[in-house]
């Protein structure tokens, strides 16, 4: 089901499909992006890599979720490369549920079930994540005056294990000029967030 919404003077489409993408290389190559960069959490990465980056080419950042300690509370982190977030805890999850994608680390919405934010220093064009939900999960964008751009829907559950016909670790991605914040919200739900990364 597909639906149409103007958000100030902007159309958005709101899609209960998922976008699928075959193989998520291509996807960022649509983009023109000729650089990504794993972002560490530890400091001083920063000035070695973004010294050999031409500054007009773009640029995608990709999170090293390995860096943070399991159950650590996740805010300024990534600081240095752009982003903050709100409400997110790093876990190595012990429910067969909520697989990682890649290594053993992976972001859940905590304190508050069920919600997850991210804001970035500069405006970004581009995020994607994998994720892995209890139920149905609304990625949405918005601009530096917290008007909605687009929304991405997990119309719902892809726990491992289940009887869904959704994968887990489902990539999920938004798109649009000037993303200054991004949210995840499954409402009274649990979700796993893995391999976040954004392009500017």
């Amino acid at each position: 089901m597909v639906r149409w919404g103007i958000v100030g003077k902007q159309a958005t489409l709101q899609s209960d499909q998922i976008p699928r993408f075959e193989n998520p290389t291509f996807a960022l190559d649509t983009l023109g992006v000729q650089n990504q960069i794993i972002a560490s959490a530890r400091r001083g990465q920063l000035e070695e890599v973004t010294d050999s980056i031409p500054l007009d080419v773009p640029t995608c950042i990709s999170l090293n979720l390995e860096d943070l300690k399991c159950f650590e509370v996740v805010e300024h982190q990534y600081e240095q490369w752009g982003v903050i977030f709100q409400n997110s805890l790093a876990i190595q999850p012990s429910n067969p549920a909520f697989p990682t994608k890649s290594g053993v680390t992976v972001l859940m919405g905590s304190p508050k079930s069920g919600f997850l934010e991210a804001s970035f220093l500069r405006p970004v064009n581009w995020v994607s994540t994998c994720v892995t939900s209890s139920q149905r999960l609304v990625l949405s964008a918005y601009n530096c005056d917290r008007q909605l751009l687009c929304q991405t829907i997990l119309p719902g559950a892809n726990l491992a294990n289940s009887d869904s016909s959704l994968s887990p670790n489902l990539l999920l991605s938004v798109a649009a000029k000037n993303i200054h914040t991004i949210t995840f919200c499954a409402f009274d739900g649990q979700f796993t967030i893995d391999e976040f990364r954004f392009c500017v």
